[in-house]
């Protein structure tokens, strides 16, 4: 077996692993990742940290007690963000020309039609960061799960994204209301708004999260439902949230 003893192979190797930024180690000094700090004083923590070049996104993520191998364990739901995620959301209507199309566009959807659009996401065009669908539309666009479901685009009646009231789905989802859905290893990671937020305006969209996490808490869960969760920027290490204060949520 030979070995690469060259100046590139060790250089390769060398870097291989990633080091910490300098930014990084000054936020891991201001965070004692030994305790659990109340909501409002995680994200005073957070708002020391020093700052990237880009308005990082502000991330909630909870480590749940639940199985999501079994159906009746599934925690899924949205709920609206008070202050907004602090992004630009595209949205897709899936809906036959008449009065929930007129709806749509009047709401602000960037992308309003029915088979012209199927057709583009066959395709493989995902231009978008939401999909709405009318239930008469749902006949065809179910066809699309493989297409739309791996990137989590698929409309839902449970998200509230199959109605034909589709221009108010259109406002609630440009305002700043979120999805959760717990992933195969039970971890829930939701946007609660950006770096740029003021600590007050974090504070109130990551407690309506939580709040909203505790409430989906399925009935055949035994045991610690909630069994941690910290607030995170894009680039930072994370700050645990103290859970007394929701655990009768």
């Amino acid at each position: 077996m030979r070995i690469n003893t060259n100046a590139g192979g060790l250089r390769s190797a060398c870097t291989a692993t990633k080091m910490p930024s300098k930014r990084y180690k000054k936020a891991l000094s201001l965070v004692d990742s030994s305790k659990a700090y109340p909501l409002s004083a995680a994200v005073e923590v957070l708002a020391k940290f020093p700052k990237a070049k880009f308005n990082e996104t502000v991330d909630l993520a909870f480590r749940l007690g639940v199985d999501p191998k079994q159906s009746d364990q599934m925690v899924r739901g949205t709920t609206p963000l008070p202050h907004g995620a602090g992004k630009t959301v595209r949205v897709l209507v899936f809906t036959k020309p008449g009065a929930p199309a007129e709806a749509a566009r009047a709401a602000g959807a960037e992308h309003v039609g029915f088979e012209d659009m199927i057709k583009k996401c066959v395709e493989g065009w995902t231009d978008f960061d939401v999909a709405i669908a009318t239930p008469e539309a749902m006949t065809e666009v179910r066809k699309l799960g493989k297409v739309l479901g791996p990137r989590g685009l698929m409309p839902n009646p449970k998200t509230g994204t199959v109605t034909d009231d589709t221009g108010k789905a259109v406002r609630e989802v440009k305002a700043g209301r979120v999805e959760f859905k717990v992933d195969k290893a039970g971890n829930i990671h939701v946007p609660v708004g950006k770096a740029s937020f003021t600590p007050l305006q974090i504070s109130e969209n990551a407690r309506t999260v939580v709040e909203a996490v505790y409430r989906a808490r399925p009935s055949s869960v035994k045991g610690v439902y909630v069994r941690s969760v910290t607030l995170s920027l894009t680039m930072s290490p994370p700050v645990s949230v103290e859970l007394k204060e929701f655990a009768s949520a």
